[in-house]
């Protein structure tokens, strides 16, 4: 595309020629796969009800689950997108973003909770904004460190192993955050 260097991605709401453009309009794209699920629950009732309903059952109890974290999730999301242009997000973990990037994406990988999966809207928002791919891959590596474990680690391995365990294991996001970055600018 004019004006970009390789391997940069476009900003979020820019065409080809660096215009504005519209975001296209919203599209559910899970339709067909409902449609699936819908009649194997469907197919089940018939077969053995008991069983689907105790299939149902999980599913409402996996739903809440997952319910409050994607409300979280989405509630984030749009803060980011009402507070943070572009341009911030770019300064923040975009090319330029150094050392603070880094901070910002372990200390986010550890915070934050939930299934990996519920984070991906959000991250590809982020990317499609100008987050470098090193920093949401290590991002996604530190979500390893789980802060709400570490007492339980501490009592059933000791200190030492888990502050070397912690340490290794963001210097490890680190790297491949690193690895991340240099591949994409040879590509």
């Amino acid at each position: 595309m004019a004006g970009m260097t390789k391997g940069q991605r476009p900003q979020s709401g820019q065409g080809a020629s660096g215009g504005k453009r519209q975001p296209p309009p919203f599209r559910f794209k899970g339709l067909k796969l409902l449609g699936i699920v819908l009649l194997l629950y469907l197919l089940a009732f018939v077969l053995s009800p008991a069983k689907a309903a105790h299939s149902v059952q999980a599913f409402v109890h996996v739903l809440g689950t997952l319910v409050p974290i994607l409300l979280v999730v989405w509630v984030l999301t749009a803060l980011i997108n009402r507070f943070l242009s572009p341009e911030d997000l770019a300064r923040h973990l975009g090319e330029d973003s150094g050392l603070r990037g880094w901070v910002i994406a372990l200390a986010a990988g550890v915070i934050s909770h939930g299934p990996m999966y519920a984070w991906y809207p959000m991250i590809q928002d982020l990317r499609e904004q100008g987050a470098r791919d090193g920093l949401i891959i290590a991002f996604f590596y530190a979500r390893a460190v789980k802060v709400a474990l570490l007492p339980m680690m501490v009592v059933y391995f000791g200190l030492t192993f888990t502050v070397s365990l912690t340490i290794l294991t963001l210097l490890a996001a680190w790297a491949q955050g690193v690895v991340a970055d240099r591949l994409e600018r040879r590509v």
